[in-house]
């Protein structure tokens, strides 16, 4: 009765054998107004009712004034009690067809209170008015929108009265009326439990109430059937949609708020079914559907709703469980596969469906997110390709599935003949069909099918329309989860090194974990920098904080370090360097950091420490210990802070580990008991199996309250230490002549014999070309490695060789990178403190025997 102006409602159904529109049921404001309704209808006639049921759509008052069907006037019914010609328009307000789907069950009137009333003749002359103009008032088109709401309403009750009765002379009956359909893709009425039926009429058009919610406002104007129903007392409902939401039971919370968000921005119909507490301490099933009118800008400015008693509908036995296990589940459920493996053990396994099919609604395409049971074959032909490990298709290549989640309510088959291919493969004998809406928007979808006939009990209906809101808020929620987790590990692993090289004589292996709480970035950082062929840094450091802002400065203070490093600066200026640089970026960060340089062919390092915990060392025999080095302050603290060295040796077998402090400190353990246990770690595990260690340290994956970094390094020594022999090149016109005498003396003393005609001509062109480009010291270095020769000539220039693209024929020179690329199997230029380093690398051939089979040089 929430139209103004209503005085009475009734519904019709049809009558098989007579093709009549009987009366079924009818209810009055005040009982005893005269306000009656005709016994019946002919179906063939111009009546408003025969009209709303044939034609499945509504009539309103304007449409006989537009030569549409006569209107209802029971004033005109004869003996037989029947109506089928004109009447006074102002004593009806509309008739609207009752449909399951694509089956019309009957249709329902509304009557006014009659020519007198307020909003009666004049109401309906001024809707007539508006339409016939092309328009509709505020008021007008909030009559119709909840004439509609109250359909669906009567719609759904009438397929529970299906299911209590005779159903199948219910069926029969409908089906010997044209144009009813039957039924086949229909939505199925819900079964309740045998012997639940309550007492009294099933359709009971008393029992539903109604409201508006003002989303500028927040404010909700609900008729006294709506309070009654939610558990509220009429004169003390204060308007508010917190005191709505305080009556709704906990795990039904979530999907109603997303309904009832006064901000949320949406468009057409939804349909909602959730549990209050009743007064006494009970608990009261609702069904609330409701729709969203929007102004002409398309901004929302009205929330129509109406809720009907839906507590015969109430899961029994092993069903009611489903709705609270499923609300625990997906509160624990953090990512889409935590949500996808929560609805299959919700859903599918107690509904003893045959096939799930959960899938995600991105950028207007629906991405298959959990399939059960997983392969192709299940969802053969709904996918346009494989795009990964899952389909995915457009909403639009199934029609079916379109209206679904266009309409927002769940759609339930007994069979899903008739449906298209891609829809009847998921479940031939029984198809549920939920969408899933989450914050006014449709989050994705969810579909249930069994291979054999299923009939839908009450309780089984109720449970999937209340999981709907349910996983559609959970997906979402782990939607935004999972973009944030995306994101930060993109940026965390931008910043932090790909892989680590190669080391000759070492085995380096790191991981980082990020925090389990707050942003999944953060500062923590470790490198593995070669420096030159003997020597490498060993870096690992973290930033205050774990969030955006750390792993942007983190990055920053990385990429400083291994540009110094790469310079040839030792450790304590390298940490020098980094330390002005965090002060030089304004920020009020701080850092601390361990840097250690190695030297691989003796294995002797410096430590240098930055306000960082000490690294520990495990000894070849098992032994462990930390490294007493001295440190400084945190980077980015004091600007003039003096970082000193400390000097380690490490023997072959020996393991160097270093951490941040979130391996070792938490509020649940002590650093030094932190210390102690990486050190058990270290002493019991197998000095070869780097990557294992590096697992075992890390521990068990429980919450962490800070990043962690870990950077381990097996140092193994070098089988055959290279021969090593240097020379500083005078600044003679001689002076290329003087590096080849010294490039031969040193083979011979080496007993090398293997190509030197290349080698020879590497240093020539190496040291020409540092002596005509650059001015000050030149420095030839040699070492013999194995089978490869490296040549390699410093200089205080930092311009690195240039290859020429093209040389002319009569050019006097260019060529000299040309010749050392022709002849080396490598070649490159490093930076090196105050220049650069150009080197060359020719491989050797293998030798045959302990003296050498190599040509004899020309220069002997």
């Amino acid at each position: 009765m929430v139209f103004r102006g209503a005085a009475a409602a009734a519904v019709y159904v049809p009558d098989g054998q007579s093709g009549q529109l009987r009366l079924s049921e009818a209810v009055e404001e005040e009982p005893g107004d005269g306000a009656g309704f005709p016994a019946s209808y002919p179906t063939s006639g111009r009546s408003a009712v025969a009209e709303a049921f044939r034609t499945g759509r509504l009539v309103w008052p304007a449409t006989a004034q537009a030569g549409g069907p006569a209107v209802l006037d029971s004033r005109t019914a004869g003996a037989s009690g029947s109506a089928d010609t004109p009447g006074a328009v102002g004593e009806w307000l509309g008739a609207v067809p009752l449909a399951a789907g694509d089956t019309l069950l009957g249709c329902l009137v509304v009557r006014a209170a009659g020519r007198d009333s307020a909003d009666g003749a004049d109401g309906a002359q001024g809707a007539r008015g508006a339409d016939a103009a092309g328009g509709a008032d505020g008021a007008d088109i909030e009559r119709r929108t909840f004439l509609e709401l109250y359909a669906d309403q009567v719609a759904a009750r009438m397929e529970t009265e299906r299911a209590f009765g005779d159903t199948e002379t219910f069926a029969a009956a409908a089906a010997a009326v044209p144009g009813t359909g039957t039924g086949t893709d229909t939505e199925t009425a819900a079964v309740p439990e045998p012997g639940a039926r309550p007492d009294g009429p099933l359709l009971d058009l008393g029992r539903m109430g109604s409201f508006t919610l003002s989303p500028v406002t927040g404010r909700i104007e609900a008729d006294r059937q709506a309070l009654d129903l939610l558990g509220l007392r009429e004169e003390r409902f204060d308007g508010r949609v917190e005191t709505v939401l305080a009556q709704t039971v906990l795990e039904d919370l979530p999907a109603l708020m997303s309904v009832l968000e006064p901000s949320a921005s949406r468009h057409g119909s939804q349909d909602l079914d959730f549990r209050v507490r009743r007064p006494g301490g009970g608990l009261r099933l609702l069904r609330l559907r409701c729709r969203v009118l929007t102004d002409d800008a398309g901004r929302t400015c009205r929330l129509l709703g109406v809720i009907a008693e839906a507590s015969h509908l109430r899961p029994a036995g092993a069903e009611a469980s489903g709705v609270p296990k499923l609300s625990v589940a997906l509160a624990a459920s953090a990512t889409v596969r935590d949500v996808s493996h929560a609805v299959v053990t919700a859903l599918r396994d107690p509904l003893g469906a045959d096939t799930l099919v959960l899938a995600e609604l991105h950028a207007g395409r629906l991405v298959v997110t959990e399939m059960e049971p997983q392969g192709p074959a299940v969802w053969g032909t709904w996918r346009s390709q494989w795009h990964s490990e899952w389909p995915d298709t457009s909403p639009g290549d199934l029609p079916t599935l379109h209206g679904v989640l266009t309409q927002g309510r769940t759609r339930l088959w007994a069979s899903s003949t008739g449906l298209e291919p891609g829809l009847a493969e998921a479940g031939r004998g029984g198809l549920a069909v939920l969408p899933l809406p989450a914050d006014g928007r449709m989050a994705g979808v969810c579909l249930l099918g069994w291979d054999e006939p299923h009939e839908f009990s009450g309780g089984e209906r109720a449970l999937l329309t209340s999981a709907a809101g349910l996983v559609g808020h959970a997906l979402a929620r782990a939607r935004s989860h999972d973009a944030e987790n995306e994101f930060t590990s993109i940026l965390q692993r931008s910043l932090l090194p790909r892989t680590l090289p190669v080391l000759p004589g070492g085995t380096a292996v790191a991981r980082y974990l990020p925090a389990t709480t707050g942003l999944a970035v953060g500062g923590d950082w470790y490198d593995v920098i070669p420096v030159s062929d003997r020597s490498v840094a060993l870096v690992i450091g973290d930033v205050q904080g774990h969030s955006a802002e750390a792993a942007t400065i983190m990055g920053q203070i990385r990429t400083g370090i291994r540009a110094y490093a790469v310079e040839g600066h030792p450790p304590d200026v390298v940490m020098s360097h980094a330390n002005r640089l965090l002060i030089g970026l304004d920020t009020e960060a701080f850092a601390t950091c361990c840097y250690v340089a190695l030297d691989v062919e003796d294995g002797d390092a410096w430590v240098v420490r930055a306000g960082h915990p000490q690294p520990v060392l495990r000894a070849p025999d098992g032994g462990t210990r930390e490294v007493e080095a001295e440190g400084g302050p945190p980077l980015g603290v004091i600007a003039d802070a003096d970082f000193p060295m400390t000097n380690l040796g490490m023997t072959p077998g020996s393991v160097l580990a270093l951490f941040t402090d979130g391996l070792v400190e938490s509020s649940k353990l002590h650093l030094e008991e932190g210390v102690q246990r990486v050190r058990r770690v270290l002493a019991a595990a197998d000095p070869a199996a780097a990557d294992r260690t590096a697992d075992e340290l890390l521990g068990t994956t429980e919450r962490r309250e800070d990043d962690v970094a870990l950077l381990l390094l097996r140092y193994d020594g070098l089988p055959v230490r290279p021969r090593r022999a240097s020379w500083s090149v005078w600044r003679l016109p001689d002076a290329v002549m003087h590096a080849r005498r010294f490039t031969a003396r040193t083979l011979r003393s080496w007993h090398e014999t293997r190509e030197t005609d290349a080698i020879l001509l590497v240093v020539s062109e190496l040291v020409t070309n540092a002596m005509t480009h650059t001015s000050g010291e030149v420095h030839l270095n040699l070492m013999l490695a194995g089978e490869r020769m490296r040549v390699a000539v410093s200089d205080s220039s930092p311009r690195a060789p240039v290859k020429p693209t093209g040389i002319d024929w009569e050019a006097t020179g260019g060529r000299g990178i040309l010749l050392v690329e022709a002849v080396c199997a490598a070649w490159g230029s490093v930076p090196v403190s105050g220049g650069k380093q150009v080197w060359g690398e020719i491989e050797l051939p293998p030798q045959r025997d302990g003296t050498g089979t190599g040509r004899e040089a020309s220069w002997r």
